[in-house]
């Protein structure tokens, strides 16, 4: 995937470029050293060479926006009629096992029985990391569906749905009929 966004007049403090290059690379700063580290997690499941920048000192609207950009930028590719366009993973963090479920559906819908909202991981509150992923779902018109099959620790239950949604992501983009690729 090929594709990138740069300041739109709703999200002037804000840079993404997205590429899948086989050579998983990020460089993210969102402001929040917690939702960094879960994009690039996301970034490197999904084989992504990523560029994520807001601007230092970004409110939780900036930082939505920033899920939008990013999804803008796959959604080209993603909906491309040559890629399968739906995905599926289930990822273990430590104790934690997450599923994810996708699909380029042009219908953006995130459907999760993961309730964070009174966690808080980092400094980061979790409300944060849900509104990334609508607008996320959003911007590439995914219907994604989020499953928490087993997790204690909040911070592992977040990587777990960060890695699940880079595999799901890396299975849709691949072309359809192409087998996965071997280790």
């Amino acid at each position: 995937m090929n594709a990138s966004t740069a300041d739109g007049p709703d999200a002037p403090r804000l840079r993404v470029r997205a590429a899948v290059s086989g050579q998983p690379q990020s460089s993210i700063s969102t402001g929040l050293p917690v939702l960094d580290h879960l994009i690039s997690l996301l970034a490197e499941y999904a084989s992504l060479e990523l560029s994520l920048e807001v601007q230092p000192g970004a409110t939780v609207d900036e930082v939505a926006a920033a899920g939008r950009a990013l999804g803008e930028a796959l959604a080209s590719e993603l909906r491309d009629p040559g890629v399968r366009g739906h995905g599926s993973s289930a990822v273990p963090a430590d104790e934690a096992l997450a599923h994810v479920a996708l699909e380029v559906s042009g219908r953006p819908l995130v459907v999760s029985n993961v309730d964070l909202t009174e966690a808080r991981v980092g400094g980061l509150e979790t409300d944060v990391v849900a509104e990334f992923l609508r607008e996320l779902a959003e911007g590439a018109g995914l219907t994604l569906h989020v499953r928490l099959i087993e997790g204690r620790d909040t911070a592992h239950v977040l990587e777990a749905i960060f890695k699940a949604l880079g595999v799901a992501l890396a299975q849709a983009g691949r072309p359809r009929g192409a087998l996965p690729r071997k280790e």
